[in-house]
């Protein structure tokens, strides 16, 4: 699958770096453009990868980063407020180490949207293009590529690793659409707790000897050079199964997708702080992917839909929840990668402000919260509010087009971009590229 990327349309004067800059530029130019992209973040250069915590189903923001403590009971729920290093901040009971670590943070409080069932929300969040037509609340949707597809067909291949992983699953619209399937993520099933984690296609089969392994390449290698077909106005079906296979031979020779996964080689301690359960060495193993210099990774999170016994359950799951979370951004400062890698941590949408009969919230997009650390973003920030009873966004509303447009820009990538797909539709990049200006000093 092959598309024509635009080289150098911008419909504003913004950044030069995007999809086009590695096609149309030099080398020369590219660097300027990569400066001019640090420029822009704030500290000196692109992030070079971003870690995305998805929690699928739509997190409540009453019960994690904006508590109304003088709503009605009926809307400000069981959790009591604390405070944060923030003055004047809080965030709800069970966020005790975020809230410690609140100067390292950004929680933006006020984006919304009108998409208010799953799969919509997750693809606007996911990609910043609403849906084109309505879609159901479990539908998988891909009319736009995401931000990781986006990525990694940026970014590339990182020593043979794939620029893009969702662990452990893939999200709803975390799919390429017209970029090519080449760009899908690399999905990691497989549960880094477990003493028996091995990642598939990370080494070779047993019964396989490396002596056959580069023979049956060389073997392919030679029957690559018959004539391919050379109707050009016909795709070759050859061309992109080759990049297939070519990512499969780089992923089983490269040591450094050996080592990255090799979560083993961890100390118990770190494995301890990070938490010994699956999300907590997920967490884990994201970092290792970074330090190993893979562009993009998503934290697939599902369980969010909490419309039911929703105090309940958040006492058992947000202690190891954020435990992980804040371990996660403590350890990318320790080891000097907090500034050249961006964390999110959202959902879909926020919840409804009155709790309903089952004692649970329901889906609401009018008001949600979203942190973000790393990546020249300024600790200690609070953009934008709810109002007192947490119904809607009402200062700096922002949409999920800011949001993408802030991520890409933070990660060198011009937001501002026209593509084409292979039937030749133009199709905005993201069609508001307004960041938010807040996280961008």
């Amino acid at each position: 699958m092959s598309y024509a990327p635009s080289h150098g349309l911008s419909r504003r004067s913004c950044l030069q770096l995007g999809l086009a800059g590695f096609v149309g530029a030099g080398f020369s130019q590219l660097l300027q453009m990569r400066a001019m992209a640090g420029d822009a973040i704030g500290n000196g250069a692109p992030a070079k990868s971003c870690i995305l915590v998805w929690l699928d189903g739509g997190p409540t923001h009453y019960e994690t980063f904006d508590p109304k403590p003088d709503a009605p009971h009926e809307v400000r729920g069981e959790f009591h407020p604390i405070d944060t290093q923030i003055p004047g901040i809080q965030f709800s009971e069970y966020m005790t180490r975020l809230a410690s670590i609140a100067n390292k943070l950004a929680i933006v409080r006020s984006i919304r949207h009108e998409q208010g069932n799953h799969g919509a929300g997750n693809h606007y969040m996911m990609t910043g293009a609403p849906p084109r037509i309505p879609v159901g609340c479990g539908a998988f949707v891909s009319y736009h590529p995401s931000m990781g597809a986006v990525t990694s067909y940026v970014r590339g291949n990182q020593d043979g690793l794939p620029a893009y992983f969702s662990i452990p699953s893939m999200t709803r619209s975390g799919g390429p659409n017209f970029l090519g399937a080449q760009y899908a993520p690399f999905v990691v099933p497989d549960d880094p707790s477990s003493s028996h984690f091995r990642v598939r296609d990370v080494a070779l089969p047993a019964a396989i000897q490396a002596d056959r392994f580069t023979h049956r390449r060389d073997l392919r290698t030679q029957i690559d050079r018959l004539p391919r077909i050379s109707d050009k106005a016909a795709a070759d079906p050859v061309v992109t199964l080759d990049e297939y296979y070519q990512q499969g031979y780089d992923l089983v020779a490269s040591p450094q997708a050996q080592k990255a996964f090799d979560i083993h080689s961890e100390s118990p301690e770190t494995r301890d702080r990070y938490g010994r359960n699956s999300f907590g060495q997920r967490v884990l193993l994201a970092r290792r992917l970074v330090e190993a210099g893979v562009p993009f990774i998503t934290l697939n999170e599902g369980g969010w839909d909490h419309h039911t016994n929703l105090f309940t359950t958040l006492k058992d799951r947000l202690p190891k929840f954020e435990n992980s979370i804040a371990t996660l951004i403590e350890d990318l400062d320790e080891r000097g990668l907090l500034d050249s890698t961006l964390v999110l941590v959202l959902g879909e949408f926020g919840r409804t402000p009155k709790i309903n009969k089952d004692a649970g919230r329901d889906h609401w997009s009018n008001a949600m919260s979203v942190l973000m650390a790393g990546a020249g973003i300024p600790g200690g920030t609070i953009v934008g509010a709810t109002d007192r009873a947490g119904y809607s966004a009402v200062d700096r509303v922002l949409s999920p087009e800011n949001f993408v447009s802030t991520v890409y820009l933070k990660l060198g990538i011009n937001p501002d971009q026209i593509l084409y797909t292979p039937q030749g539709r133009p199709a905005h990049l993201v069609s508001d590229p307004t960041p938010i200006r807040e996280l961008m000093s």
